[in-house]
Formats: C-alpha cells, sequence, structure tokens
C-alpha cells in the first residue's frame, strides 16, 4: 500500500470513529440528551419575557433541566410583593415554574451591594455566592448552554 492510500485509510477510519459517537437529529430530539440551559437575567425589565421563554421551552421539552441565574438588577422580580408592569405578580409563574424543576438562583455579592436581605425574597429563590460565577460553572462544568433573553 503507497504511503497516500495509507494516510487516506487512517483518515477514513479515524473519521468513521469520529462519526460513531455523533448524535443524530432523532437523538437530539429525544429523551436521550435533555436540555441543560442555564437563563441569565440582570434585569427585571426582561423577566416576563424570561419567564415566558423558559415555559416555552418546557412546554416543547417538559425533561429539560432549567436553573434561572439572577444578578444586579436581575434579583428584583423574585423579592416578595415584586410585579410586573401590568401588576401581575411575579411569585405567580415563579411558583409554576419550580413546580417543573426549575430553579431560580440569587446572586448573593448582589445582596451585599444592594444592602438587600435574604428575607425580602421569596421562598422560591436559592442562593449562590456569585451569580456570574454560577453561571460560568454551569457552563463549563455543567454542560449547560447559555440563554439570555
Amino acid at each position: 500500500m503507497s504511503k497516500i492510500a495509507g494516510r487516506m485509510a487512517a483518515w477514513i477510519a479515524a473519521s468513521l470513529l469520529m462519526l460513531g459517537g455523533c448524535a443524530t437529529r432523532a437523538d437530539l430530539a429525544s429523551d436521550v440528551y435533555p436540555d441543560k440551559v442555564v437563563y441569565h437575567i440582570n434585569d427585571s425589565v426582561n423577566a416576563t419575557a424570561a419567564l415566558r421563554n423558559v415555559g416555552n421551552h418546557l412546554d416543547v421539552n417538559p425533561e429539560a433541566k432549567i436553573i434561572v441565574v439572577t444578578h444586579a438588577l436581575g434579583v428584583d422580580f423574585l423579592m416578595e410583593g415584586a410585579r410586573d408592569k401590568n401588576g401581575n405578580p411575579y411569585n405567580v409563574a415563579v411558583e409554576a415554574l419550580t413546580e417543573r424543576g426549575v430553579t431560580f438562583d440569587v446572586c448573593e455579592i448582589t445582596l451585599k451591594s444592594r444592602k438587600l436581605d435574604r428575607k425580602q425574597f421569596i421562598p422560591e429563590a436559592k442562593f449562590v455566592p456569585s451569580g456570574v460565577a454560577e453561571i460560568g460553572k454551569l457552563q463549563a462544568r455543567g454542560g449547560f448552554a447559555y440563554l439570555k433573553p
């Protein structure tokens, strides 16, 4: 076998090995690979749209693992009594999404810098040391996709 034919055979063999491990479109659409997504909210102006996006995501993939990470002004919709621009309480949507498995994380650095207390937040809020660091950890170590509504 010539050098070129040997290299070609090695390339074909390596390509087939790599393709054998690839997911098919059918695999990706199934529960073989459930979605793992972190939604990033740093401004409560986008909270209504973000909550709607999360709900829509779960409507098409109920098995998705979704974590909403908030920091800066994005924590405000998770505070007791918070309402959207139409006067609707955010906690109703948050409670419904929590029942569907969604986790809502609040940045403790934001709490400290804004002089907020954990007691000011609805019970569904969980606290993480840093919202930005949590997003990085979920992406790098947890394999979560990143979405910013």
